[in-house]
């Protein structure tokens, strides 16, 4: 009897529900299922095509976010609707009240906090810029139309995942900074593996991660965070002609031409700003701005679903 206790304790809550970690743990294997499904399927479907959506194409690159934002979504839905009870609404990506206010924002302070750490390594000396024109105008336009595209999805895929079901059933258990940490830390493990990443550019996006993560604390929504995350990423690439985490391939024609001096500890070199101090500087300084801004509330519903399990049943 004591044993059966036990086990019942491993696997379930006060609630009679799947504890956060088993349900995270669900969340993760059938995202990867169904990405991969949904993937392989898509890619056939593009390289039978006879226009160009090869890889590095913006072609490829948009479909690849969907076919990764779509399952984020789903199953964080089915995991939200069947293991607690929960509507889509609560994963935040729906348009609920004070959605467009936090994009808003969330677009407004993103540009601020690339802007700070750009600025700061220009003050040092690391980096300087000239406009781009060697590049036509159409090429630029083009260049800044198509890559808000790419880094909108990218950008949406990833908070959909990494502040969407995981981050939030922790949270809901009354786990909010062990998961803000976790979710962080495996944020910049899976950017280990980009060009000419190092020690710096690790912490950063670890930190980066905690920066989104109290961003989604403070609202209930991915829509602050997905301002933060689209305008730090397109501005750095499509304005500054920054290399973002290290890829290249997205911005080809960016408005402005960097001109880095280095050194790569200050301006992170070609990683881009995110594998130097400046941007460390930055996050911290909006970690601050977002927890003294009065302005940034969540929506009460929202809040009552995300702040703990109370063991009812939330009308569908």
């Amino acid at each position: 009897m004591a044993i059966n206790q036990l086990l019942l304790t491993i696997f379930f809550n006060n609630f009679g529900r799947l504890r956060s970690g088993w349900r995270s743990a669900i969340f993760v294997a059938a995202f990867i299922l169904t990405a991969a499904i949904l993937g392989a399927a898509a890619m056939s479907l593009l390289y039978a095509l006879p226009m160009g959506f090869g890889p590095g194409t913006a072609g490829f690159f948009i479909v690849n976010g969907l076919v990764s934002l779509v399952p984020a979504l789903f199953v964080g839905w089915l995991c939200g609707k069947y293991l607690e009870g929960l509507p889509f609404r609560v994963l935040g990506a729906w348009f609920t009240k004070g959605w467009l206010k936090h994009l808003g924002i969330g677009i407004v302070l993103g540009a601020a906090t690339l802007g700070i750490a750009v600025l700061t390594a220009v003050v040092f000396g690391g980096l300087s810029f000239e406009l781009n024109s060697g590049a036509g105008s159409l090429s630029i336009l083009s260049t800044l139309g198509v890559s808000f595209l790419i880094f909108t999805v990218a950008a949406a895929f990833e908070e959909a995942f990494f502040r969407g079901y995981i981050l939030q059933t922790f949270t809901r258990a009354g786990l909010a900074w062990p998961a803000i940490l976790f979710t962080s830390v495996l944020f910049g493990v899976v950017h280990i593996y980009n060009p000419d990443a190092g020690t710096i550019s690790t912490v950063n996006t670890i930190l980066a991660g905690v920066w989104f993560g109290i961003a989604y604390l403070k609202t209930r929504d991915l829509w602050f965070v997905l301002g933060l995350h689209l305008m730090w990423n397109w501005m750095q690439g499509a304005f500054f002609g920054i290399e973002v985490s290290g890829l290249t391939d997205i911005v080809t024609a960016p408005l402005l031409r960097e001109i880095d001096s280095g050194p790569v500890w200050l301006t992170g070199e070609s990683y881009g700003i995110e594998g130097g101090i400046a941007c460390t500087f930055a996050i911290i300084i909006s970690i601050a701005a977002i927890h003294f801004l009065a302005i940034l509330k969540p929506d009460d519903e929202l809040l009552g679903l995300t702040d703990s399990e109370n063991g009812k049943k939330v009308q569908i």
